[in-house]
């Protein structure tokens, strides 16, 4: 209530949805830089991440009380992320059914649709892709809009799971995803990768964080490990890439 103090209670689903849409939009325009403005992916999602942040940072720090965290978040919406389903004496958290659901909801994408397929032939080889008949911007604009809208539907968990937001909530995020992601076989070459080896890396990768910090390692030192982790795991994948060749 502190943004929009007169603002009525609205169903929980609605404002999540209306994030995981305004993130869409940053994706869709993600996907155009990249699609039509022919910008490397990783300078051009770079890029965004920063101009979303600037714009976050702008927000965030409106009078009368600038830059302080957002707390006193509505309870039904920390219980959309906190909450749990007791099984046989087992709770089972909300978080582990999000992600079960969108991850079965990928790998229907991934290996039973035409996108999923697209996007392999766009990432192993995007000319030879265009050269069998693919709409490369199209499909390149339709996978950064999916994913936009998930980084806004877990950007919505996570601040519902901490129980307030600032501007720096899910800061260097996307270390951890990187290091997931290439721990669990995706090549930066592009055209390599499965749903069950992403989730497979971010398990590893979640072991390795909790076993780090239950052992008390310095959190600095962390991101030193987590640096050297996507280092190695790139420089393996580039040699295959170029055994390959």
């Amino acid at each position: 209530y502190r943004m929009y103090p007169d603002l009525q209670s609205l169903p929980i689903f609605l404002p999540i949805l209306l994030v995981a849409v305004i993130t869409g939009i940053f994706g869709l325009i993600n996907g155009f830089i990249i699609s039509k403005l022919k910008v490397t992916p990783f300078i051009a999602t770079l890029g965004m991440m920063i101009i979303v942040y600037g714009l976050n940072s702008i927000y965030f720090d409106r009078p009368p009380y600038g830059a302080q965290p957002i707390g006193g978040l509505d309870p039904r919406y920390m219980r959309f992320a906190q909450g749990s389903i007791n099984i046989g004496g087992f709770m089972l958290p909300y978080l582990v059914i999000y992600a079960a659901i969108v991850t079965g909801l990928i790998w229907i994408l991934w290996n039973k649709t035409r996108l999923g397929k697209n996007i392999y032939a766009i990432g192993g080889n995007p000319e030879a892709a265009a050269v069998s008949g693919v709409n490369i911007v199209r499909n390149i604009l339709l996978i950064y809009m999916i994913a936009g809208a998930l980084y806004g539907f877990a950007g919505a968990l996570e601040a519902a799971r901490v129980g307030s937001a600032t501007n720096n909530t899910g800061n260097m995020y996307e270390l951890d995803a990187i290091a997931a992601c290439v721990v669990g076989g995706v090549s930066f070459s592009g055209g390599i990768g499965t749903v069950a080896g992403v989730v497979t890396g971010v398990l590893i990768f979640q072991v390795i964080n909790y076993g780090l910090a239950f052992i008390g390692v310095n959190p600095y030192l962390q991101y030193i490990i987590k640096g050297l982790i996507i280092i190695t795991a790139v420089a393996i994948d580039t040699r295959k890439y170029i055994k390959k060749k």
